[in-house]
């Protein structure tokens, strides 16, 4: 019996122990569903609070600074009480659903379309900026140095938001030319008149130019030599001209080229040399070098004596000897004697006097008529 009373005192011990642990189990879940429904109402009541605070705000827009007074707790809310519309190119200093709060500043800048064209294209943007280069900046649209910006960087935008670029690109090209030479004529005196003779021949030089093209857009608009260097000088030409008499080979067959009348009488002409140079000369030793005892004294060339109104002395080349010429002034004469200075256009008239030999001179300018052999008379 004692074994028995022992076990009904064991099961009375555990089933107050059970019921204590189970008691002290619920209340902590009593107490902490408690505690988390007061955090909760307080959040809310916390929150009530602030969404229903009234908070200064200041509102700018476009630059115009307006300060209000709202219970909105986002800025979406905010704007739209303030009845602010927001476009999607519009710049916000915030995100329309962050939170207001006191104290806090809003700027808001209203976008602006913008007709841009440049790069052979016209294009729509928006732009909150106010003067063009400030409008390109913000489009992230680059400007060359020389490209041209109509209207101009530093202006306003326009009201009709329109701006055009010209791209505007210069090229250096250097191109070789070839420079004519130059033809120089020289008188030549050894050359028969009416000739012409190369000395040397011409060479055209070579100059380098560097010009300038400007494109606008593409179209070359323009194109200027901004410098020139000479690579090979150029060699002149060099013409010899003549100036010397032809000789003309006369004979008694040679064709009259004129008729004329001098001194009343008439006679065929074979040519006529003008610009002759007229000299004096005699039969003494300062002439002819010979004395009065030399055999030969007074002898002429053609073998004829000398004699004053009838003798000259010619060059061959140009008066054949024995042939009557007319000189203007003095009459007609024979060619009968030569001379070492008588060459080309010079004739040298005798005469018996020394001295009126020297006071003759020498005389330009005289116009000769070459007759032939026979001397003409009146008849």
């Amino acid at each position: 019996m004692g074994a028995i009373q022992h076990e009904q005192t064991h099961v009375r011990r555990s089933s107050s122990m059970s019921f204590a642990l189970r008691w002290k189990h619920e209340n902590l879940r009593l107490i902490s569903k408690a505690a988390l429904i007061s955090f909760a109402l307080t959040f809310m009541f916390l929150m009530m609070l602030y969404g229903t605070a009234t908070k200064k705000v200041s509102v700018v827009v476009n630059g115009q600074e307006t300060v209000v007074y709202t219970k909105q707790w986002d800025l979406q809310r905010l704007l739209d009480e303030q009845k602010i519309t927001v476009g999607e190119h519009d710049r916000l200093s915030a995100a329309l659903d962050s939170k207001v709060k006191n104290g806090d500043r809003i700027t808001i800048e209203h976008a602006k379309p913008l007709q841009l064209t440049a790069d052979g294209e016209q294009k729509t943007h928006y732009t909150v900026a106010t003067t063009v280069g400030d409008a390109l900046k913000d489009l992230n649209v680059t400007v060359g140095e020389l490209d041209k910006v109509n209207p101009s960087l530093d202006a306003e935008l326009p009201p009709s938001g329109e701006i055009q670029i010209v791209r505007v690109k210069k090229e250096m090209e250097e191109v070789s030319e070839k420079v004519a030479f130059s033809v120089v004529k020289k008188n030549d005196p050894q050359l028969v008149k009416g000739k012409e003779q190369i000395v040397q021949e011409g060479q055209e030089g070579v100059v380098l130019k560097t010009t300038e093209k400007v494109y606008e857009d593409g179209v070359l608009v323009s194109e200027q030599v901004v410098g020139e260097k000479v690579q090979t000088e150029s060699v002149n030409k060099v013409v010899a001209i003549g100036t010397k008499n032809p000789v003309v080979v006369l004979s008694a067959s040679s064709p009259n080229l004129q008729e004329v009348t001098k001194g009343g009488v008439s006679f065929g002409v074979k040519q006529v040399i003008n610009n002759v140079t007229l000299t004096a000369y005699t039969a003494s030793v300062a002439s002819t070098g010979k004395s009065a005892e030399h055999p030969q004294f007074g002898i002429t060339s053609s073998g004829t004596r000398v004699t004053e109104g009838r003798t000259i002395a010619v060059d061959p080349k140009v008066v054949p000897l024995g042939w009557w010429v007319y000189i203007d002034g003095l009459g007609f004469r024979r060619a009968e004697d030569t001379g070492s200075a008588v060459k080309g256009n010079v004739i040298d008239v005798y005469f018996d006097s020394g001295s009126y030999a020297n006071k003759f001179g020498m005389k330009r300018g005289y116009t000769v008529y070459v007759i032939g052999p026979k001397k003409p008379t009146a008849d």
